[in-house]
């Protein structure tokens, strides 16, 4: 089954400098038929302004993904980390016990666009970490690329560690390429276009569309246009 969660369809947070839109319930957008997929809890599409961002505020029990598609984000916590993450670089945090973190665009010009995702972890009080990773272009053409996953997750390759029983991929495709995919059986799938075009076992998705998939054996991934 493949359940389309249209990028039109989202909810949404508007600030002088921010705009979100929210796969699932998240902070005054709450949305009973969209609240998880699994251990999936949060997809966020942010576009920060110049200068914009997300003051000092806490996490526990979370693991945190933020993917750089465009610009860069100043990153602060509570454990000392202090770094700049660039365009095509992945970010995660185990908040864990407790964490306190900011995350401000790193730029007084350019905007900055990244997704940031949430998974439950697969327990609580685990300590915090963090992790970051840039992953190249090359690296994510015509394959699925590892880009987070848990320490024990089979062909995690360098994939930055999260904590839970999950893997997420990043890919790139060419126009007129596919790509094909078999989940393990039980497995759930959440495919999120960033760019372009694609289809799943022939069903389309633009950039910014999202698919909830279970029960498939097989996937096709089919870029028209590149993705």
């Amino acid at each position: 089954m493949i359940l389309i969660r249209a990028a039109k369809d989202r909810g949404e947070t508007r600030l002088d400098w921010l705009e979100s839109h929210h796969s699932f319930s998240f902070a005054d957008y709450q949305d009973p038929a969209h609240v998880d997929f699994g251990p999936l809890r949060v997809i966020n599409e942010d576009h920060i302004a110049p200068g914009g961002g997300f003051r000092p505020h806490d996490h526990r029990d979370m693991e945190i993904i933020t993917y750089m598609i465009d610009g860069a984000l100043a990153h602060e916590d509570s454990m000392g980390n202090r770094f700049t993450i660039k365009a095509g670089e992945v970010q995660a945090m185990t908040a864990g016990l407790g964490i306190s973190h900011s995350e401000v665009n790193a730029s007084q010009t350019d905007p900055a666009h990244l997704l940031q995702i949430w998974l439950h972890p697969d327990r609580e009080g685990y300590a915090p970490a963090y992790h970051q990773r840039a992953f190249g272009a090359d690296e994510k053409y015509g394959r699925f690329c590892p880009i987070a996953a848990g320490p024990d997750m089979e062909g995690r390759e360098d994939a930055v560690v999260i904590q839970g029983n999950a893997i997420l991929y990043g890919a790139i495709l060419g126009a007129g390429e596919t790509l094909d995919y078999a989940p393990k059986p039980g497995r759930r799938i959440w495919v999120q276009g960033v760019a372009g075009d694609m289809a799943v076992n022939g069903t389309k998705l633009g950039a910014s569309d999202g698919a909830g998939i279970t029960d498939l054996a097989q996937l096709v991934f089919d870029s028209k246009k590149g993705c």
